[in-house]
């Protein structure tokens, strides 16, 4: 079975009698309207305020297949089940049906559906804590569809609790979750005992791979650190297509099924080698195809690499990919072609053909970039030898932070000259990336903490702040500009829009005026739900494509029926009247790609 057709079928299935699922449009990878983190990591990701209460235009049974990007794995990529980007099959139950109804569905998607071997699915409850009790309800309903005991496991918090900051221990005040319960396939291969000394479902040694997540949120984080109720149950269900696509087809390695097969092809031809000769030339293969693949992904959707946030994010995927192409070119860059890699997946993506331009202009301009990477590195490590110094953990770890000089690279140079890092200077390099990846999580984990469920004043000014400024820049530049990202925290808006060079000082002033008038008039904030067309044919503003769903949020400052000063479909939060917003400044602008410019303003109390 090739992805097309399991995307599809889990669809249907979902939408079809008795079932009713309304199919909503999945969210860009990087979130139009959520400043709190840098990618769509999850389909629940856009649906966080109707998992809270907020009724959806599109009803309470939704279902879509959601493009995503998580990172907390990367350093597991390499082995045949990780991926970074991939999709997420799910269905969403906004205070309807719940645990019954659920895990029946799935189990008929799987069994019936799929025709999967029922004695080849084991799966995993809630054992409950202190907060919590144990999910038995979950384990009854499996028993009942014929699941015996002997294949229903218990995990804590760690395993079995879901939120998008973790265990209840680490959930902020105005957080939801709860209990899961997944579903694994048994490959039936022999248990490797480095892993334990026995086997079961969440057993790293290759044997299960979990296909399925049904999150029963209904749980919220209070102040004094207790979890109350909420006043309606939710269903999150989550699914890789990857990994249930590798499943149908019993291929307990991911990277065999058909969206992977032309890339991975186009990498074995270019340098020669074969898939699954040898666990160290296969690492390397699925590095460069997850990473190329998550790279081409985000330039699709207008991200260019950069030293901050999401282009950070992309030249560490593009850089790595060619690192690892650089090993099986002999340490040659020259003849290394990530375009020529990546062209096969337009034959899996067709999507990616009127795009692929750019993201062939943006892959070469990077592995030119790293080449001046390569060079600087190998030329400090060869100043180093000769000056006697030495060369452990640390010096590898700052050559790595300083110039993006991956510790890979340094160990195959050193080889070459006859030394090695010892395991302690491995050590000391795992303990400093340690630290560093910490710090990063959790200033990740801070960003998300704000999400939109939970927004604070400073925030939601800033956010009809962008809808104002959006609008003068459309009047002073032009209809060419067209919004490309924001980020707002409670201090600052950051907004990216189309434009070919920096403003002059004079648009600035003249664009901070026209924001400042319509904060002076104190102009009303009003949303309706509409359809996409209705809202477009009223003069609103959507320029995120297929992004938007049938119905859509419809925000204008001014008179809904009358003269209004901007209309946009979005996501909200906003004031209820843009005097709320206080005096708006532009502290400082970027050029931050061939055609898109970057706005810093603030809004100063009034």
């Amino acid at each position: 079975m090739k992805a097309d057709q399991l995307r599809k079928k889990f669809i249907n299935f979902f939408k079809a009698e008795p079932r009713n699922h309304q199919e909503i449009s999945p969210a860009p990878l990087v979130p139009v309207d959520d400043p709190t983190t840098l990618f769509t990591s999850s389909g629940m990701q856009q649906l966080v305020p109707y998992l809270a209460g907020e009724p959806h235009p599109q009803g309470r049974r939704l279902v879509n297949s959601q493009p995503c990007l998580r990172l907390e794995d990367i350093d597991e990529i390499g082995d045949n089940r990780h991926t970074t980007f991939f999709e997420m099959l799910g269905n969403w139950s906004l205070g309807d049906y719940f645990k019954e109804e659920q895990l029946a569905w799935f189990w008929q998607f799987l069994t019936q559906e799929l025709q999967l071997p029922k004695k080849r699915l084991w799966v995993s409850v809630f054992a409950g804590s202190k907060a919590v009790p144990k999910d038995n309800e979950s384990a009854r309903i499996w028993k009942k569809l014929g699941v015996p005991e002997s294949r229903i496991f218990y995990y804590g918090v760690e395993k079995n609790w879901w939120s998008r900051s973790g265990p209840p221990d680490r959930m902020p005040p105005g957080e939801i979750g709860g209990p899961d319960s997944e579903v694994f396939f048994d490959f039936g291969q022999r248990h490797n005992p480095q892993f334990g000394s026995g086997c079961h479902p969440n057993c790293d040694c290759g044997r299960f791979l979990e296909i399925g997540n049904s999150v029963f949120i209904q749980y919220k984080k209070e102040k004094d650190g207790t979890l109350s109720e909420l006043p309606q149950k939710n269903v999150d269900f989550g699914g890789g297509l990857e990994r249930i696509v590798a499943v149908v087809n019993n291929e307990a390695d991911i990277f065999k099924i058909d969206l992977f097969k032309p890339l991975i092809e186009n990498i074995k031809q270019a340098f020669s080698l074969s898939y699954g000769a040898s666990p160290a030339s296969d690492r390397g293969i699925r590095i460069i195809a997850d990473h190329l693949r998550a790279a081409v992904m985000l330039i699709s959707e207008g991200v260019e690499p950069a030293n901050k946030l999401q282009g950070y994010v992309l030249r560490r995927l593009i850089r790595r990919s060619v690192f690892h192409a650089y090993l099986f070119n002999n340490k040659e860059l020259g003849g290394v072609s990530l375009p020529r890699l990546a062209a096969g997946l337009t034959q899996v993506y067709p999507k990616l053909k009127p795009s692929f331009g750019q993201i062939k202009q943006v892959l070469e301009e990077e592995t030119k970039k790293f080449e001046k990477v390569l060079i600087r590195g190998l030329g400090k490590i060869e100043k180093a030898i000769q000056a006697k110094q030495k060369i452990d953990g640390k010096f590898a770890f700052d050559l790595y932070q300083t110039d993006g000089f991956p510790l890979d690279l340094t160990i195959e140079v050193l080889r070459e000259k006859g030394q090695v890092l010892d395991k302690g200077a491995r050590l000391v390099f795992q303990k400093e990336f340690e630290r560093h990846r910490q710090l990063s999580r959790s200033a990740s984990e801070g960003m998300f903490k704000g999400g939109l469920a939970d927004t604070n004043k400073g925030a939601t000014k800033l956010h009809t702040a962008t809808h104002l400024l959006h609008a003068a820049l459309r009047k002073v530049l032009g209809n060419h500009v067209r919004q490309k990202g924001s980020n707002i925290t409670s201090e600052r808006l950051r907004f990216d829009f189309s434009h070919p060079q920096k403003l002059t000082e004079s648009e600035i002033r003249q664009v901070e005026r026209l924001i400042n008038q319509q904060i002076k008039k104190d102009l009303p904030v009003t949303c309706e739900t509409k359809t996409l067309k209705e809202a477009l044919t009223e003069g609103a503003l959507a320029f995120f494509g297929g992004k938007y769903g049938e119905k859509v949020k419809v925000y204008t400052i001014g008179s809904p029926g009358g003269e209004w000063f901007s209309k946009e479909v979005c996501g909200g939060p906003h004031v209820t009247s843009t005097g709320k917003i206080g005096r708006v400044r532009i502290v400082k602008q970027e050029k931050i790609g061939a055609a898109t410019v970057r706005l810093y303003a603030q809004a100063e109390t009034a």
